[in-house]
Parts: structure tokens; C-alpha cells; sequence
């Protein structure tokens, strides 16, 4: 390319820092844009860093992506992007992979810890100066079917053998000897194995095919004990489903980083049931995140303008990064 680049980085309140993007500014031209302004940034920009990784405003400036070649999202979730004119596209896109996992798994195994040890009712008793003993429950030797296999349910499987757990995936493919879950079972199947499972852990990526897939369906077909931890997408739920598996006692309990509608809405029935623990979508969000996403995006740059092959490429047909 015999001009400088154009890279265009769209951005809420909050920008990316100058001296992590000094790699990118040197080598192009950044226009740094709001959602209103993304139509004229992206007219004749060769890159999109979609630092604001929460907007929706990617497909109605679509048009004015002449020149368009590589689009960056700063999440490990493509679905904002998986509209069709991008998905026929020829834009690469790329996520950020790798930066929320362990964070991530930190979050569902103190979830579940909370659930096990009753951390809430503890804080009630203190909150009303009460001194009522109790006993808990253990999570050695418990079992948890993780649902989706990408990193991030690999860094939780990790996490939760290491606590004692006995540890399944539930994935595309189905197999033996995985050296993270153990057996993987196949998705197609996913009523039949959620009956022993004591935690369901759901870390899928949101595609047409995992929309909705946990339903009144699956919620019947775990055991009345069980709990439910989801960290993946809100659009995997079908909410009201849950809502009434909660109060029927169908599981014992949830714990919700991300919602179908985020904000949850303050009137929302969730708010107030004591056996769910609600979060506001910051399971990954640990000091440091938002610099760490910027340098995934940098680095990448670097092997962009070296010719070289860009890390966690989408399979725009599948809607996520294929593991290796």
C-alpha cells in the first residue's frame, strides 16, 4: 500500500489510550469517531477498530465502507457484526480472544463458591445481626457441564478441576480424552446431559443455532437441584422460561452476568428473587481490560501492515473464532 492506511476507531466515551495506539497512529491515518459521525469515517478507511464493542451502529454505516478491509472487535462476542452485508462480505474480522478468560473463570467459580458456601444468606444474617449456624455444601466431587468449548470455557473447565470439580463440555463436535473437558458432548444433545450436572455453565458464542437454547425445555431437563451460571449471551436465555424455572424450584438457582435487554430493566422479576445473583456484564471486566483490548488490536496491526496472517480471524459462517 503505497498511502498510509486509514483506521478508523469507533469509540463511546471513552478512547483508547494515546501511547497504546502510538503503534497505529504512526503508520495511518486514525480518525477517532462517535456513532454519528461512523458513516464519514468509514468512507475509504481500510480498517475498522470497533473499540466500543456494545454499538449497534455498524450496520446502518455499512454503506460508506467502500474501501473497507479488516474490521477489529474489541470482544470476544462477533455478533454485533454478523449482520448479512458484513457475513458476504470479503472484511476480515477479527475479535479479541484470550483477553477475558481467566477473568472469566475467576467469576463463574466465585459464583459458584457463593452459591455453595450460601454467601448471600450469610450476608443477609449479618446485615439483620443474627448468629445462626449452618452448614454448607462442597463443590469437590460436584459435577459441571460447560456449555460451549471455545477459551473461555476451557479457562473455566481448568479452573473448576482444579477445585475438586468433575468437568464436561457440551460442544459442536463431540469428544473423547480432551485434555481441558475431559468427554465433550455434542450440543445436539444437550437435554439429555444436563440431568447430572449439579452447575450448568453457559459460555456459547450467540449464533442462530444457540439462540434461545436454553428454554422451558432445558430448564426441565436439569436436575431440581442444579444452578445455572451464564456468562456467555443474554439472547441465550429465553428470560421468561428462566424466570418461571426459578420460581417453580425446576432449579435451584442463577447467577447472570448478561441479559437479553441490558440494562436489566429495574422492574425486571430477576431483581428481586433471592436465589439469583445478578451482575451488570462485567464478569470479564477486570483492572487493566480496556488496555489490554487496545493491544490485541495493535498488535494485530503490526502483522496487518507486515503482510503477515491476523490472530482470531472470525469464520464468519460459523459466527466465531474456530478453536485450533
Amino acid at each position: 500500500m503505497s498511502r498510509k492506511p486509514i483506521v478508523a476507531v469507533l469509540h463511546a466515551q471513552v478512547l483508547p489510550r494515546n501511547d497504546l495506539m502510538a503503534p497505529v497512529d504512526s503508520r495511518a491515518e486514525v480518525r477517532y469517531t462517535d456513532e454519528a459521525g461512523l458513516a464519514r469515517a468509514l468512507d475509504g478507511a481500510d480498517v475498522l477498530f470497533l473499540y466500543d464493542f456494545l454499538s449497534g451502529a455498524v450496520p446502518a454505516a455499512w454503506h460508506a465502507a467502500d474501501s473497507l478491509q479488516w474490521l477489529h472487535i474489541a470482544a470476544a462476542g462477533v455478533d454485533p457484526v454478523m449482520f448479512p452485508e458484513a457475513r458476504d462480505s470479503d472484511v476480515t474480522i477479527t475479535n479479541s480472544r484470550g483477553v477475558f478468560d481467566g477473568a472469566i473463570a475467576e467469576y463463574v467459580l466465585a459464583q459458584i463458591l457463593s452459591f455453595a458456601k450460601d454467601l448471600p444468606g450469610s450476608l443477609r444474617l449479618q446485615q439483620s445481626h443474627t448468629w445462626k449456624h449452618r452448614e454448607s455444601e462442597r463443590i469437590a466431587g460436584r459435577t459441571a457441564l460447560i456449555v460451549g468449548t471455545g477459551p473461555i470455557g476451557r479457562a473455566v473447565a481448568r479452573l473448576l478441576r482444579a477445585a475438586g470439580m468433575t468437568v464436561r463440555g457440551s460442544g459442536r463436535r463431540g469428544r473423547e480424552s480432551d485434555p481441558d473437558f475431559g468427554v465433550v458432548l455434542p450440543a445436539d444433545d444437550l437435554p439429555a446431559q444436563l440431568a447430572d450436572a449439579d452447575y450448568v455453565v453457559a459460555v456459547a458464542p450467540l449464533t442462530e443455532q444457540t439462540r434461545h437454547m436454553f428454554c422451558a425445555e432445558t430448564f426441565a431437563a436439569m436436575k431440581p437441584g442444579a444452578r445455572f451460571v451464564n456468562v456467555g449471551r443474554g439472547e441465550l436465555v429465553r428470560t421468561d422460561d428462566l424466570v418461571e424455572a426459578l420460581r417453580s424450584g425446576t432449579i435451584a438457582g442463577a447467577a447472570l452476568d448478561v441479559f437479553d435487554s441490558e440494562p436489566l430493566p429495574a422492574d425486571h422479576p430477576l431483581w428481586d428473587m433471592p436465589n439469583v445473583s445478578i451482575t451488570p456484564h462485567n464478569s470479564g471486566d477486570f483492572a487493566g481490560w480496556r488496555d489490554a483490548l487496545v493491544t490485541v488490536f495493535t498488535d494485530n496491526f503490526e502483522r496487518w501492515v507486515a503482510g503477515h496472517p491476523l490472530e482470531n480471524v472470525v469464520d464468519k459462517q460459523l459466527g466465531y473464532v474456530p478453536s485450533r
